[in-house]
């Protein structure tokens, strides 16, 4: 199966480097996404950009392939499913939910000059970064690149209900099953509450399990596309 590739806020396409290699001994194809600002060039992308260059991977792949999406990029593989229900066989969310509808896609540090930078570890202290030693976190950081403010303060727009008949796995490394279970079932995740099906995959892991865990959640992956 083609198995696109989203990574979260401020990484681009490498960062799935490790995660590929293995999918692809296990017979899927990975494509890892480089979106538009993702270090192109292109610092005035937009979500809309980003969402446009989702969807040509998904019009581009052979069959109906899974979206895979990491932390923010939830919204992105949710926005995927959304525009193409017929031609996304799974969506994958890693350590992150769907946007809701009218929500800014990922509005959560200082933007300056016109872009967000990566804010340092200070914020993700605790089990998000736990399992990062130092040399990773150096080298997350040295490749972080700025989120545009227009793709960051976007504002998803869902619209298509056929998005809740795709199947959705929730791979859960900095918090559990059972927490990501209480989340849906309490109406703290409202696009997940009405999905149709909702598997769940734990991970021990902190927040980037393709830095820290990149066989494991390969197979995890692998796992969740074989399961149809």
């Amino acid at each position: 199966m083609d198995i696109l590739l989203i990574g979260g806020l401020w990484l681009d396409g490498s960062v799935w480097d490790r995660v590929a290699s293995t999918l692809e001994s296990l017979g899927h194809r990975p494509v890892p996404l480089t979106l538009p600002g993702q270090g192109d060039g292109t610092a005035d992308a937009t979500l809309d950009d980003q969402v446009a260059a989702v969807l040509t991977a998904v019009d581009a792949a052979p069959g109906k392939p899974m979206v895979v999406g990491h932390s923010a990029a939830c919204a992105l593989a949710w926005l995927a499913a959304d525009r193409r229900p017929g031609r996304v066989a799974k969506v994958a969310l890693i350590g992150g939910v769907p946007t809701p509808h009218g929500q800014p896609y990922a509005d959560l540090f200082e933007v300056r000059g016109g872009a967000m930078p990566f804010p340092g570890w200070e914020p993700f202290q605790g089990p998000d970064a736990a399992d990062l030693d130092e040399e990773a976190r150096r080298e997350l950081a040295a490749a972080a690149i700025p989120v545009p403010e227009a793709v960051a303060r976007g504002v998803v727009r869902l619209t298509d209900e056929r998005r809740f008949d795709v199947p959705v796995v929730v791979v859960c490394p900095d918090f559990t099953p059972a927490q990501a279970r209480k989340w849906i079932d309490g109406g703290e995740v409202p696009e997940l509450a009405r999905a149709a099906r909702v598997d769940f995959a734990d991970i021990d892991s902190g927040h980037w399990p393709m830095v820290s865990r990149p066989a494991e959640l390969a197979r995890v992956l692998a796992a969740a596309a074989e399961a149809g």
